[in-house]
C-alpha cells in the first residue's frame, strides 16, 4: 500500500535561481516550521550563482501554499492556490494530514515580477455545509463576477464541490448555501472555450474518494484504491459543462476518457499513464491539452484531444516527479510566454504536507508536443 510521504531519493539540494528577486522575503510561514537554515543559505548561495536563470523559487514564503491554479485576468495573473498548515492531524493513507482551512489568493503583474498576496479570499467558517479538508480550488470569470470552485469535506464526510462568487478576483468570495448538485470527489479545474462554453474536471483517487462513486453513489465502504482490477481501463477524471449561471452542472458527468497512441484506454496497472488527480485543460494551437497528475508515479503527465470532452490521446510528461508526494500544476500563457505552476516540498524540509508554489517557462515542440520539464535542473 502506497502511502503519503517523500519520494524514496527525494534530496534537500536545491538547484534554485531568481526569476522571483525582490518578489518576497525568506520569512518563517507564520506559526509554522520553514526550512532549515542550512536550506535557505542553500537557496541564496544558489541564486547568486545562476544570475537571472528561470527559477524554481517559492513565490511566497511566509505562508505555505500548493496545488495552483493560475488564470490571467485583466491581463494580470491571478493564482488561487491551496494554503497548507501544520495541522497536526496525524498523516494517514488518506491525506487526512492535508486539513487545510482557508484560501489566499496571489497576483503578479508578470512572471518575474512582485508577488502580492491579498490575504484570506474565503475562509472554511464561511461555508455553512462544510466539515474539513478545504482543498485545491480553481476560479473563473463570467459576465463581471469571479466564481471560487472548492472541494470541501461536508458534514458527512464526503468530498463535494462548492462555489463562492466575488466581484473581484482577489474575494472575499462568499459561499453558496449549498455544494453544486451532483458533485462529488476533489481537484475541480474550470476550462473557458473559445465559445464562451465553461467545463469542469476533477476527480481525485484514494482521499479524493473518486473510487467510492463507481456506481454513481457513495460506496462508504468501497475500496481505498481502485487497483484491484489491473487489466481494466483505469478510473479517470470527470468533466461536465457548467450552466450559464456558473453554479450548476448543466448535464451529467462524464468520463474523461485517456487513450493510448493504439486507440485503447489506458489500463489500471499502467501507473506510468494513468490518472490519478489535478486535473488541467488549456488550448494551443486549436487542440485541447488535457494535463494530471499520475499519482503514484508523481509526474504531470497529458494527453490531447480534438474537443473539451476528448478521448484524449497520451502523449508524455510535462513534469517530473517534485520534492514530496503530490504533484500538481496548473499551465497559462502571458504576454505571449506559456508557464506551468507547481508546488514542491523544497522550502518545508521535505513535508509533504508542507508545500510552495513555483512557477516555470514552458515550451513547445513544432509539433505541439509539450518539452519535458525536471524540476531538478530549475
Amino acid at each position: 500500500m502506497i502511502k503519503y510521504f517523500p519520494l524514496k531519493g527525494s534530496v534537500l539540494t536545491l538547484g534554485i535561481t531568481a526569476i522571483l528577486a525582490g518578489a518576497c522575503e525568506n520569512k518563517r510561514p507564520e506559526g509554522q516550521n520553514a526550512a532549515s537554515e542550512d536550506n535557505k543559505n542553500a537557496v541564496a548561495d544558489s541564486t547568486a550563482a545562476s544570475g537571472s536563470k528561470l527559477s524554481s523559487e517559492p513565490l511566497v514564503t511566509d505562508i505555505y501554499t500548493a496545488d495552483p491554479s493560475a488564470h490571467v485576468f485583466n491581463n494580470r495573473i491571478y493564482i488561487y492556490p491551496s494554503h497548507d498548515v501544520e495541522s497536526t492531524v496525524p498523516e494517514d493513507d488518506l491525506g487526512s494530514h492535508f486539513d487545510m482551512k482557508d484560501y489566499h489568493i496571489l497576483s503578479m503583474d508578470s512572471v518575474g515580477g512582485k508577488v502580492t498576496d491579498h490575504g484570506v479570499g474565503l475562509d472554511i467558517k464561511d461555508i455553512p455545509w462544510a466539515g474539513r479538508q478545504l482543498w485545491a480550488p480553481d476560479a473563473a470569470f463570467k459576465n463581471g463576477k469571479y466564481y471560487l470552485y472548492f472541494p470541501v469535506k461536508d458534514k458527512q464526510d464526503i468530498f463535494r464541490m462548492g462555489v463562492a462568487t466575488s466581484t473581484s478576483p482577489t474575494g472575499p468570495f462568499k459561499a453558496e448555501p449549498k455544494p453544486i448538485a451532483g458533485s462529488f470527489s476533489i481537484d475541480p479545474a474550470v476550462f473557458r472555450d473559445d465559445d464562451g462554453n465553461h467545463y469542469m474536471y476533477f476527480g481525485g483517487i484514494w482521499g479524493g474518494q473518486l473510487q467510492r462513486w463507481k456506481n454513481g453513489k457513495y460506496d462508504a465502504n468501497g475500496s481505498k484504491t481502485d487497483l484491484n482490477k489491473p487489466e481494466d481501463p483505469a478510473l479517470t477524471a470527470k468533466v461536465v459543462k457548467l450552466s450559464s449561471d456558473m453554479l450548476s452542472f448543466a448535464e451529467p458527468v462524464k468520463d474523461v476518457v485517456i487513450l493510448d497512441n493504439a486507440g485503447k484506454p489506458i489500463l489500471g496497472k499502467d501507473h506510468d499513464r494513468r490518472f490519478f488527480e489535478a486535473s488541467w485543460m488549456h488550448k494551443y494551437n486549436g487542440k485541447y491539452y488535457f494535463s494530471y497528475s499520475t499519482g503514484d508515479t508523481h509526474t504531470i503527465s497529458y494527453a490531447i484531444g480534438n474537443n473539451p470532452y476528448g478521448p484524449f490521446t497520451y502523449q508524455g510528461v510535462v513534469l517530473k516527479p517534485v520534492t514530496g508526494w503530490t504533484n500538481h500544476h496548473s499551465i497559462v500563457e502571458h504576454k505571449g510566454k506559456w508557464y506551468i505552476f507547481y508546488h514542491d516540498s523544497k522550502f518545508s524540509g521535505g513535508k509533504t504536507h508542507l508545500r510552495s508554489v513555483k512557477v516555470a517557462e514552458l515550451k513547445y515542440n513544432p509539433d505541439g508536443t509539450i518539452q519535458t520539464i525536471d524540476p531538478e535542473t530549475l
